[in-house]
This record gives C-alpha cells, structure tokens and sequence, in this order.
C-alpha cells in the first residue's frame, strides 16, 4: 500500500465520520456546542496540516547536509565540459 492510499483512506475514514456527526443521518441530535465545534472542523484540520508541513519544511531546511565532494565533482564536470566546448570553438 503506498503512502497516497494510506493519505485517502485516511482523509475518507475522517470524512466519513465528520459527514456522519455532522449531517447527522442517524438522528444522533448533538448538542449545539458540538455542532458548533463540528462545522468547522475540517478547516482546524486544513491548517493543522498546513503548520506541520510548514514546521517539516523548516526543519529539513535548517538540517539539510551538504555534499562537498558531490560539488567538487559537478565543478570538475563543468570545467572539463567548458574545455571540451571551448575546443570545439564556443566561447564563454
């Protein structure tokens, strides 16, 4: 099972449950501090998920590593290839 699938079920089991609680088809009559509470939970969630993306994205910033040796290599790579282009007659 993939992570995406794991995502919808995920977001289907909770969208069931809020559409059940909160259009009420079984006739559960909640109280109206829980409906009040209810409405509007799915956007809570919205930006509930959008402040852990935001914490997550920081967070991997702020440790991202960096690859010295990769960076010689790809500057290696470019000034061989801007030899070989060179001879070839291109200009820089």
């Amino acid at each position: 099972m993939t992570k995406l699938v794991q995502w919808l079920c995920g977001l289907a089991l909770l969208g069931t449950g809020w559409a059940t609680l909160a259009l009420d088809p079984l006739g559960l009559h909640l109280p109206l501090p829980c409906r009040q509470v209810l409405w509007p939970f799915p956007v809570y969630l919205l930006v509930a998920f959008g402040c852990y993306s935001l914490a997550t994205i920081g967070y991997r910033l702020a440790t991202f590593n960096d690859c010295e040796a990769a960076a010689k290599e790809l500057q290696e790579q470019i000034r061989e290839a801007r030899a070989d282009l060179s001879r070839l007659g291109l200009k820089f």
